[in-house]
């Protein structure tokens, strides 16, 4: 590795920098695995070894744990993953989700919070943010001290000032101040992201998607969104709206950027209602109890999956019709964007393996050499550890400044 710099403490700063990231991206080391690393002096790695670990950031191994041969034992160095931690965070509409993850992306807490509704006041909500996030740094045995970084993913766009543009009013009630909130209680610094641009991160980073370069990830469940990289960068856009498809009613055979799990409750009770054919979906569609009262409740997205596991036609053909409309989005998107993979994520995920068949049977109609499809191993975790992702890289570009606050 060629190191230059300009003055002493852009050198000092180089060189940190570089043994830093070996450390972080390997197990334990000594000066000479550096030095081959690295290319410099093993005076100068020796040095730096020493500062890192004045910092807090990198730890010396006992000799005794270490196999060495005759003579001097050789000094052996390890990034300290516990030097601080992140937190994650998932905004959504009806629950918040935090998760506490150290330096190498281990998640050591996750706690899930339900929200009050849009209509309950922003102290409320905030409030409720607030005890997921410490539950979940009580979880992981770390003082809100050690937070270093803390990432939020929410469903409305994020453009290139942090901010959430205007537009619709469902963004709007997302916009009530989460990250100034935990920035005044903690003093921690928060990044905020677009949710299916942070499941894109997550599926990139250890998902179905590990390691494609062009990758598009589909939120779909309630909301269809994606997130999209080329070329293993995220697209942006300059008002944080690539990936946003709320036009799909322009799409023939679509009509609506309603979800997987929207669509399939929405079909079932039209497929329940009086003189349809018969279905075990009509078990379903009774009524439920919420607290003490007794509501109207219609099959969920989960019915419809089961009843078709256990070979309901009429749920049979739900998820047909919904493959196809999948397909015609995901050519929709893969004509422009040209991804080598498409990954189905979010809640539904798991349960979307089964539409895998029809979907890419309809979308080679459409279009020559389709992308891929797979569904996300990620379940409902994957906006979370996007946001954990968006933190640590965070933290990987900024240790040094970080480690002068610290």
């Amino acid at each position: 590795m060629e190191l230059t710099a300009n003055t002493p403490q852009h050198l000092r700063h180089t060189n940190m920098n570089a043994i830093l990231g070996v450390m972080r991206r390997s197990g334990a080391v000594n000066g000479t695995d550096l030095i081959a690393a690295t290319g410099l002096a093993r005076a100068t790695v020796i040095a730096v070894c020493d500062d890192l670990i004045a910092a807090g950031w990198v730890r010396e191994l006992p000799a005794a744990k270490v196999a060495v041969q005759k003579g001097r034992p050789a000094r052996v160095f390890e990034f300290d993953a516990r030097a601080g931690v992140v937190v994650g965070l998932d905004f959504g509409v009806a629950k918040t989700t935090a998760v506490v993850a150290d330096l190498r992306g281990t998640i050591l807490a996750k706690t899930t919070q339900i929200l009050p509704e849009f209509t309950a006041p922003d102290s409320r909500r905030l409030a409720s943010i607030d005890s997921a996030v410490r539950q979940a740094l009580a979880d992981a045995g770390a003082a809100p001290e050690s937070v270093l970084v803390a990432g939020i993913g929410i469903a409305a766009p994020i453009d290139r000032s942090g901010a959430i543009p205007r537009g619709q009013d469902f963004w709007k009630h997302l916009d009530i101040g989460v990250p100034e909130h935990l920035h005044k209680t903690y003093g921690w610094h928060v990044l905020l992201g677009n949710d299916a641009n942070l499941a894109a991160m997550a599926e990139h980073w250890m998902g179905a998607g590990a390691d494609v370069p062009d990758l598009a990830v589909m939120l779909a469940g309630e909301r269809i969104g994606f997130g999209l990289l080329e070329s293993g960068r995220l697209l942006h856009g300059a008002f944080g709206r690539s990936g946003e498809v709320g036009l799909l009613e322009l799409v023939d055979g679509v009509g609506t950027p309603a979800g997987i799990a929207a669509l399939a409750r929405e079909m079932a009770v039209e497929a329940c209602r009086s003189g349809a054919p018969q279905t075990l979906l009509s078990e379903s569609a009774g009524t439920k109890t919420a607290g003490s009262k007794m509501a109207a409740a219609g099959p969920s997205a989960e019915d419809v999956f089961a009843a078709a596991a256990a070979g309901d036609t009429v749920a049979c053909r739900i998820l047909d019709d919904i493959a196809r409309r999948m397909a015609r989005v995901i050519a929709v998107v893969a004509t422009l964007m040209d991804p080598e993979v498409v990954v189905i994520g979010g809640a539904v995920a798991q349960s979307a393996a089964v539409l895998l068949d029809p979907l890419e049977t309809e979308l080679a109609r459409f279009m020559p050499n389709p992308p891929r499809v797979a569904v996300s191993t990620l379940g409902d975790a994957i906006v979370t550890l996007g946001a954990v992702r968006l933190a640590l890289d965070y933290v990987e570009r900024h240790a040094l400044d970080l480690l002068q606050r610290s």
